[in-house]
Protein backbone atom coordinates (compact mmCIF):
# COMPACT_ATOMS: atom_id res chain seq x y z
CA UNK A 1 0.00 0.00 0.00
CA UNK A 2 1.38 3.46 -1.20
CA UNK A 3 1.42 6.41 1.16
CA UNK A 4 -1.19 8.44 -1.01
CA UNK A 5 -3.50 5.39 -1.06
CA UNK A 6 -6.75 6.05 1.07
CA UNK A 7 -7.88 3.38 3.48
CA UNK A 8 -10.19 0.42 2.11
CA UNK A 9 -12.90 2.14 3.64
CA UNK A 10 -12.62 5.49 2.32
CA UNK A 11 -11.94 3.96 -1.44
CA UNK A 12 -15.66 1.89 -0.88
CA UNK A 13 -16.93 4.96 0.21
CA UNK A 14 -15.62 6.85 -2.99
CA UNK A 15 -16.93 4.18 -5.16
CA UNK A 16 -20.36 4.06 -3.58
CA UNK A 17 -20.75 7.99 -3.73
CA UNK A 18 -20.05 8.29 -7.34
CA UNK A 19 -22.17 5.45 -7.95
CA UNK A 20 -25.62 7.16 -6.19
CA UNK A 21 -24.98 10.42 -8.18
CA UNK A 22 -25.17 8.26 -11.34
CA UNK A 23 -28.18 6.10 -9.94
CA UNK A 24 -29.52 8.66 -7.78
CA UNK A 25 -33.04 6.37 -7.50
CA UNK A 26 -31.06 3.36 -7.03
CA UNK A 27 -30.31 1.36 -3.78
CA UNK A 28 -26.66 1.45 -3.65
CA UNK A 29 -24.89 -0.10 -0.26
CA UNK A 30 -21.13 -0.78 0.44
CA UNK A 31 -21.23 -4.89 0.86
CA UNK A 32 -17.63 -5.62 1.40
CA UNK A 33 -15.68 -6.05 -0.67
CA UNK A 34 -17.49 -4.91 -3.30
CA UNK A 35 -20.13 -2.25 -3.50
CA UNK A 36 -23.43 -3.22 -4.76
CA UNK A 37 -25.97 -1.39 -6.92
CA UNK A 38 -29.54 -3.38 -6.79
CA UNK A 39 -31.91 -2.40 -9.72
CA UNK A 40 -35.26 -3.22 -10.06
CA UNK A 41 -35.64 -3.69 -6.26
CA UNK A 42 -32.52 -6.50 -6.23
CA UNK A 43 -33.76 -8.07 -9.52
CA UNK A 44 -30.68 -7.05 -11.10
CA UNK A 45 -27.23 -6.07 -9.45
CA UNK A 46 -24.19 -5.19 -10.09
CA UNK A 47 -21.07 -5.33 -7.85
CA UNK A 48 -18.45 -2.97 -8.70
CA UNK A 49 -14.78 -4.04 -6.54
CA UNK A 50 -12.01 -1.00 -6.25
CA UNK A 51 -8.27 -1.88 -6.69
CA UNK A 52 -5.45 -0.05 -7.26
CA UNK A 53 -2.43 -1.90 -8.82
CA UNK A 54 0.75 -2.57 -7.26
CA UNK A 55 2.99 -4.55 -9.29
CA UNK A 56 5.35 -3.13 -11.44
CA UNK A 57 4.62 -2.42 -15.21
CA UNK A 58 5.71 -5.98 -17.33
CA UNK A 59 5.29 -7.79 -14.43
CA UNK A 60 1.64 -10.10 -13.29
CA UNK A 61 -0.91 -7.58 -12.35
CA UNK A 62 -1.13 -7.53 -8.12
CA UNK A 63 -3.56 -5.08 -7.58
CA UNK A 64 -4.76 -4.01 -3.41
CA UNK A 65 -8.41 -4.59 -3.23
CA UNK A 66 -10.62 -4.59 0.09
CA UNK A 67 -10.31 -7.65 2.57
CA UNK A 68 -13.74 -9.51 3.45
CA UNK A 69 -13.45 -7.78 7.01
CA UNK A 70 -11.10 -4.83 6.06
CA UNK A 71 -8.28 -3.66 5.45
CA UNK A 72 -6.22 -4.26 2.06
CA UNK A 73 -5.28 -7.74 0.62
CA UNK A 74 -3.85 -8.62 -2.92
CA UNK A 75 -5.27 -10.31 -5.80
CA UNK A 76 -3.73 -10.86 -8.86
CA UNK A 77 -6.57 -11.92 -11.26
CA UNK A 78 -4.82 -12.95 -14.26
CA UNK A 79 -2.20 -15.38 -12.48
CA UNK A 80 -5.59 -16.88 -10.95
CA UNK A 81 -7.39 -17.51 -14.06
CA UNK A 82 -4.44 -18.68 -15.69
CA UNK A 83 -4.69 -21.24 -12.70
CA UNK A 84 -8.06 -22.54 -13.68
CA UNK A 85 -7.45 -22.72 -16.81
CA UNK A 86 -4.62 -24.30 -16.75
CA UNK A 87 -6.65 -27.16 -14.17
CA UNK A 88 -9.31 -26.74 -16.89
CA UNK A 89 -7.34 -28.26 -19.64
CA UNK A 90 -5.71 -31.07 -17.70
CA UNK A 91 -5.76 -34.31 -19.70
CA UNK A 92 -8.71 -36.44 -18.31
CA UNK A 93 -10.96 -33.81 -17.12
CA UNK A 94 -10.94 -31.29 -19.71
CA UNK A 95 -13.31 -28.99 -18.70
CA UNK A 96 -14.23 -30.61 -15.40
CA UNK A 97 -12.92 -27.86 -12.97
CA UNK A 98 -15.01 -24.89 -14.90
CA UNK A 99 -18.12 -27.08 -14.98
CA UNK A 100 -17.81 -28.15 -10.89
CA UNK A 101 -17.12 -24.35 -10.33
CA UNK A 102 -20.23 -23.53 -12.48
CA UNK A 103 -22.43 -25.95 -10.68
CA UNK A 104 -20.45 -25.05 -7.11
CA UNK A 105 -22.15 -21.38 -8.10
CA UNK A 106 -25.47 -22.33 -9.22
CA UNK A 107 -25.86 -24.40 -5.41
CA UNK A 108 -24.67 -20.93 -3.89
CA UNK A 109 -26.66 -19.00 -5.82
CA UNK A 110 -30.42 -20.97 -5.64
CA UNK A 111 -29.71 -21.26 -2.12
CA UNK A 112 -28.43 -18.01 -1.17
CA UNK A 113 -25.02 -19.05 0.40
CA UNK A 114 -23.12 -16.14 1.62
CA UNK A 115 -19.52 -17.34 0.09
CA UNK A 116 -17.32 -15.94 -1.78
CA UNK A 117 -17.63 -17.29 -5.99
CA UNK A 118 -13.97 -16.72 -6.33
CA UNK A 119 -13.26 -18.92 -3.29
CA UNK A 120 -15.51 -21.67 -4.95
CA UNK A 121 -14.08 -21.30 -8.30
CA UNK A 122 -10.08 -21.31 -6.70
CA UNK A 123 -11.20 -24.36 -4.74
CA UNK A 124 -13.18 -26.31 -7.62
CA UNK A 125 -9.72 -26.06 -9.55
CA UNK A 126 -7.65 -26.78 -6.94
CA UNK A 127 -9.98 -30.18 -6.30
CA UNK A 128 -9.90 -31.35 -9.56
CA UNK A 129 -5.98 -30.54 -9.91
CA UNK A 130 -5.97 -34.04 -8.35
CA UNK A 131 -8.46 -35.59 -10.42
CA UNK A 132 -8.07 -37.61 -13.74
CA UNK A 133 -11.63 -38.09 -14.70
CA UNK A 134 -14.57 -35.84 -14.15
CA UNK A 135 -18.33 -37.30 -13.47
CA UNK A 136 -20.56 -33.92 -12.43
CA UNK A 137 -22.52 -35.29 -9.56
CA UNK A 138 -20.10 -37.62 -7.98
CA UNK A 139 -17.21 -34.81 -7.96
CA UNK A 140 -19.59 -32.46 -7.01
CA UNK A 141 -20.45 -34.91 -4.21
CA UNK A 142 -16.96 -35.32 -3.65
CA UNK A 143 -16.01 -31.36 -3.91
CA UNK A 144 -19.07 -30.43 -0.91
CA UNK A 145 -17.48 -32.88 1.18
CA UNK A 146 -14.43 -31.95 0.84
CA UNK A 147 -14.94 -28.41 1.35
CA UNK A 148 -16.73 -29.26 4.68
CA UNK A 149 -14.33 -31.37 5.70
CA UNK A 150 -11.59 -28.65 6.29
CA UNK A 151 -14.27 -26.26 7.22
CA UNK A 152 -13.98 -23.57 4.57
CA UNK A 153 -10.07 -23.01 5.31
CA UNK A 154 -8.50 -19.87 4.12
CA UNK A 155 -6.46 -20.83 0.70
CA UNK A 156 -2.81 -19.84 0.18
CA UNK A 157 -2.85 -18.47 -3.63
CA UNK A 158 -1.60 -21.40 -5.55
CA UNK A 159 0.21 -19.04 -7.78
CA UNK A 160 2.05 -17.44 -5.31
CA UNK A 161 1.30 -14.13 -6.36
CA UNK A 162 -0.89 -12.53 -3.56
CA UNK A 163 -2.84 -13.10 -0.38
CA UNK A 164 -4.47 -16.04 1.29
CA UNK A 165 -8.10 -15.71 0.69
CA UNK A 166 -11.22 -16.48 2.46
CA UNK A 167 -14.65 -18.16 1.82
CA UNK A 168 -16.46 -15.64 3.57
CA UNK A 169 -16.62 -12.24 4.86
CA UNK A 170 -17.30 -12.25 8.65
CA UNK A 171 -17.83 -14.95 11.27
CA UNK A 172 -21.65 -14.79 10.61
CA UNK A 173 -21.63 -15.54 7.49
CA UNK A 174 -19.25 -18.43 7.45
CA UNK A 175 -21.25 -19.73 10.29
CA UNK A 176 -23.76 -20.09 7.78
CA UNK A 177 -22.09 -20.87 5.00
CA UNK A 178 -21.15 -23.85 6.68
CA UNK A 179 -24.16 -24.82 8.03
CA UNK A 180 -25.99 -24.85 4.31
CA UNK A 181 -22.46 -26.41 3.10
CA UNK A 182 -23.18 -29.40 5.13
CA UNK A 183 -26.32 -29.82 4.17
CA UNK A 184 -25.39 -29.30 0.53
CA UNK A 185 -22.82 -32.49 1.07
CA UNK A 186 -25.54 -34.73 2.61
CA UNK A 187 -28.17 -34.45 -0.30
CA UNK A 188 -25.40 -34.71 -2.79
CA UNK A 189 -23.92 -37.94 -0.61
CA UNK A 190 -28.11 -38.89 -1.05
CA UNK A 191 -28.04 -38.60 -4.58
CA UNK A 192 -25.45 -40.57 -5.72
CA UNK A 193 -26.03 -42.89 -3.46
CA UNK A 194 -29.52 -43.24 -5.18
CA UNK A 195 -27.74 -43.14 -8.45
CA UNK A 196 -25.58 -45.99 -7.74
CA UNK A 197 -28.68 -48.03 -6.25
CA UNK A 198 -31.00 -47.32 -9.64
CA UNK A 199 -32.96 -45.40 -7.89
CA UNK A 200 -32.97 -42.59 -10.54
CA UNK A 201 -36.27 -41.10 -8.63
CA UNK A 202 -34.48 -40.51 -5.92
CA UNK A 203 -31.73 -39.06 -7.25
CA UNK A 204 -33.43 -36.36 -8.85
CA UNK A 205 -35.16 -35.53 -5.84
CA UNK A 206 -31.52 -35.13 -3.83
CA UNK A 207 -30.67 -33.13 -6.71
CA UNK A 208 -33.76 -31.10 -6.83
CA UNK A 209 -33.33 -30.38 -3.08
CA UNK A 210 -29.66 -29.83 -3.39
CA UNK A 211 -30.15 -26.56 -5.73
CA UNK A 212 -33.35 -25.30 -3.69
CA UNK A 213 -36.02 -26.45 -6.69
CA UNK A 214 -34.16 -25.15 -9.56
CA UNK A 215 -32.54 -28.20 -10.96
CA UNK A 216 -33.86 -29.06 -14.32
CA UNK A 217 -36.53 -31.70 -15.03
CA UNK A 218 -35.81 -34.95 -16.63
Amino acid sequence: MSANQPTSETALLWVKEALQASFPSTVVQIRRPTVAVLFADGAEKWEILPGFRTSPTGHTPVYDIPGPASGWMSSAPTAHLEYVNEINQQEGIRGGAKKLARLAKAWKYFNTVPVSSFYLEMRAAQYMEAQTSFRSLAYLCGYFEWLDKIQLADMNDPKGKASRFSACSSAATRTSTLSKLHTAATRARKAVDAEQAGNTSSAFEYLNQLFNGQFPRR
